[in-house]
């Protein structure tokens, strides 16, 4: 499916009444609409809207420092932050592209197209498309990559549990004639289970695309063979990584504004960033969070922003000691925490409360369900009945300004109601090399398009990034069937089940959703990605 020859989806114009309808919001649509292989101009036409004017050619040249911590590389679909993917996104492409307004874009993926039951996916890869080294990008290239991302037997790997349909349940590797090449520029998945986040998972971060060359588990840095249109000229941990624009390569984008983009370290504590910013060291930074908000508005910088389903979790850990295994406990723990105090003493009450299971009001399939309210009056009883009156929980988190102070709050709510609390912060350093293992610890979530990519990352068995230890039959049984349903209504009735059964088990103390913001200085064109997204080609400099 081109632009110009657009099929519609069965389901499009469903979508498209209902928004008419005021039952669906005009971001909800697009995210759906794209999904099932319209294209934004298309999915907008059926709105009777025109699609936003792209920018007009931006003055090519000019350097942008960015100030944003600067991580290890590593094999992408073994990357767990944002700041990783951001670096090699200078070389490395994707698939498919989310968008700040809420649609999907094909970038190394011309076009797709999905059945009307999420069953089969065509994907039409984008002609002309080359490596730096010359060679063509191709249907072999997708294979491939589906190949290394269902590829369960690596230890990390973020992709293995998003494709579940496309899986050999006996070997957790890529299912024969599930990914099938039909020509140079075409494939298919054939999946055995239907999949409506398949294209919202090509999309995330960990989806980067490698050339046939890689080595596996290898800094992706240190042979940057891609398609993208910069080179990674410096890149040192905690200091800064540089990205030049590659001459000797004709990216099919055409040519990008800026000569280079540098990212400057300023370690974990947001007044560096800001001291940065008064002395004149960088140009926009990644994320503005509480105080220094006003601080960077009061500098005179322009301010972004973006409504979003980003959090942070405190989760307890069952398969990390004893302490959490209990249900009534870790329930208690849970419910003696207001969410209310957390967003305004750790996120300085910019954003929205959040309710115990990881589906936010922005997600389409997002349900109401009974609010359960704080009970800290109930926590020491349970505790004495558990043998757990003196016994003390250790609560971990980053030392970032409000990461820190959000998990500080949590605590301090929680001591008040009787518990015995241990506060342990640590540098990124330290704390980023076992996240996933800690018993008791906060994380940050970032934004991702449905609700369901996000619980079946963190809160399924088969998880890659299950940081609770929770095994809950029924939930995965929910979840296979929340991803089985195109139409976000439908949907919504299963994630009543999957946000009562997260919310039940009491893993999880999830405060607030947050509304993320950047700051700029004058001259300086960039936006504010709802998942810290750098699109490189999107950026220039008066």
């Amino acid at each position: 499916m081109t632009e110009q020859t657009e099929m519609l989806h069965p389901a499009a114009t469903t979508l498209a009444r209902e928004v008419r309808a005021g039952k669906l919001s005009r971001r909800e649509f697009l995210s759906r609409a794209t999904a099932l292989g319209l294209t934004a101009p298309a999915a907008y036409g059926l709105l009777g809207l025109a699609a936003p004017a792209k920018a007009q050619d931006a003055k090519v040249g000019g350097i942008l420092r960015v100030g944003m911590e600067v991580k290890a590389q590593k094999d992408p679909r073994t990357a767990d932050w944002p700041h990783i993917s951001n670096v090699y996104r200078g070389w490395l492409e994707y698939l498919v592209q989310y968008n700040p307004d809420g649609s999907f874009e094909g970038r190394l993926l011309e076009s797709w197209e999905a059945n009307e039951d999420a069953t089969q996916y065509t994907l039409k890869v984008r002609p002309g498309v080359t490596w730096n080294n010359g060679d063509a990008f191709t249907a072999d290239d997708v294979v491939r990559m589906f190949e290394r991302w269902t590829d369960a037997s690596v230890e990390g790997n973020a992709m293995a549990s998003r494709f579940m349909g496309l899986v050999d349940e006996a070997t957790k590797s890529l299912r024969d004639g599930a990914v099938v090449k039909i020509d140079d520029l075409t494939v298919q998945l054939v999946m055995s289970l239907s999949d409506v986040a398949v294209i919202a998972n090509l999309a995330d971060y960990p989806a980067a695309v490698v050339h046939s060359s890689y080595v596996d588990g290898s800094d992706p840095s240190a042979n940057p063979i891609g398609t993208g249109p910069y080179l990674p000229k410096e890149i040192g941990v905690g200091q800064r990584a540089i990205l030049a624009r590659n001459e000797d390569h004709t990216w099919w984008g055409g040519t990008v504004p800026l000569d280079e983009i540098h990212y400057i370290d300023f370690g974990t504590d947001p007044a560096a960033m800001v001291a940065l910013a008064g002395s004149d060291e960088i140009d926009c930074n990644y994320e503005s969070t509480g105080e220094f908000i006003d601080v960077l508005d009061g500098l005179g910088w322009n301010k972004l922003e973006a409504v979003t389903a980003s959090t942070i979790v405190m989760r307890m850990n069952s398969a990390n000691g004893d302490l959490y295994k209990e249900k009534s406990v870790r329930q208690a723990l849970q419910r003696a925490v207001d969410p209310a105090v957390i967003l305004e003493l750790g996120y300085n009450g910019l954003g929205t409360t959040a309710e115990n299971h990881h589906a936010c009001p922005v997600h389409p399939e997002y349900a109401e369900i009974p609010k359960v309210a704080p009970d800290p009056a109930g926590l020491k009883p349970v505790l004495e009945a558990a043998g757990m009156a003196n016994t003390e929980f250790e609560l971990i988190s980053l030392d970032d300004g409000w990461e820190a102070a959000s998990t500080d709050a949590v605590a301090a709510q929680l001591r008040d109601a009787g518990a015995n609390i241990k506060r342990t912060v640590m540098p990124g350093s330290t704390f980023w090399n076992d996240w996933q293992k800690y018993p008791f610890s906060s994380t940050t979530w970032n934004h991702r398009p449905l609700a369901v990519q996000n619980m079946s990352l963190a809160y399924t068995s088969t998880g890659s990034w299950n940081e609770t230890g929770m095994a809950n039959a029924d939930f995965d049984a929910a979840m296979t069937k929340a991803l089985s349903l195109a139409d976000a209504d439908d949907r919504r009735e299963v994630m009543v089940t999957l946000q009562t059964i997260l919310q039940d088990e009491g893993y999880i103390i999830q405060p607030f959703w947050r509304s993320l913001y950047r700051h700029a200085r004058d001259g300086v064109n960039i936006d504010m990605h709802p998942s810290f997204e750098h699109h490189h080609y999107k950026w220039s400099v008066a």
